[in-house]
């Protein structure tokens, strides 16, 4: 199989939470490979910092701040890439939350906001990407950062309605590839499950725990970026489905307690 990004070259990718961690890493990673990238994010101070980063680049950035829980901010920034940058060609799907609480006695409003983000902002985004695919007859590409908890429910406590909230995400990329399948369309949807990723997204207290552990149990932003283009590389006639990326070192709980416990 032969792996090129030649074809996406001066299309049109929106990546949401482009501001930091994979989606920083990704909308770098494609900057470099040419794309007209379309960042959103609520912090514009740092897509901009982002973007004369990469200046000079073979693509180009443009930041659109974008509060992912919110339908009109989505909506505005899609309008805005219709009208200035013409058709999308990617969606990746980046934009999430931890939203540290648990089920017996946890905080509704961060349970919605957990929702509100990782779920009903990617079914708005993946909508209106999709519409705007098929209006203009692009064969594009989905891409959902997903995570392991949308696989198996870990076992640390606070991680609340999270690993729902993920394994609501797999479930809506298979529903859309069947979709697309039922259209007879040939846009692509990967569902990409990384493991524990040296991001904001980690908590501090469970950052402290991993690092006193001896062995690399988190992986770089880079390698998921790297994941994503890779994806992207495959011929028009290839789908990456699933694909999850994660350190040889399992996470599991037990990893994090100290040697002589």
């Amino acid at each position: 199989m032969v792996l090129s990004m030649d074809r996406w070259i001066g299309k049109v990718a929106v990546v949401t939470g482009a501001s930091s961690g994979i989606g920083a890493a990704t909308t770098e990673a494609l900057v470099e490979k040419g794309l007209k990238v379309v960042g959103l994010a609520r912090r514009l101070d740092r897509m901009e910092a982002l973007a004369k980063k990469l200046s000079g680049k073979k693509g180009k950035l443009y930041p659109v701040k974008t509060d992912v829980s919110k339908e009109e901010d989505i909506l505005n920034a899609f309008k805005w890439v219709k009208e200035n940058l013409g058709p999308v060609h990617i969606l990746v799907n980046n934009a999430g939350i931890l939203g540290q609480t648990n089920l017996t006695d946890g905080d509704t409003e961060i349970w919605k906001n957990v929702f509100n983000i990782n779920v009903l902002g990617l079914c708005i985004a993946t909508r209106e990407a999709v519409r705007d695919m098929r209006a203009n007859k692009v064969d594009g590409h989905i891409i959902h950062i997903n995570s392991i908890a949308g696989h198996q429910v870990p076992n640390f406590p606070g991680i609340g309605v999270y690993p729902a909230s993920k394994y609501a995400v797999r479930a809506l990329a298979e529903t859309l590839r069947l979709e697309l399948l039922n259209m007879k369309s040939k846009i692509k949807i990967t569902n990409l499950s990384p493991g524990p990723v040296d991001t904001e997204i980690i908590p501090d207290n469970m950052k402290q725990l991993i690092q006193k552990n001896e062995e690399k149990l988190m992986i770089e932003a880079d390698n998921i970026a790297d994941a994503v283009v890779y994806a992207l590389s495959t011929p028009p006639h290839v789908q990456v489905q699933e694909l999850t990326v994660r350190s040889v070192i399992e996470f599991q709980p037990e990893n994090l307690l100290p040697k002589n416990a």
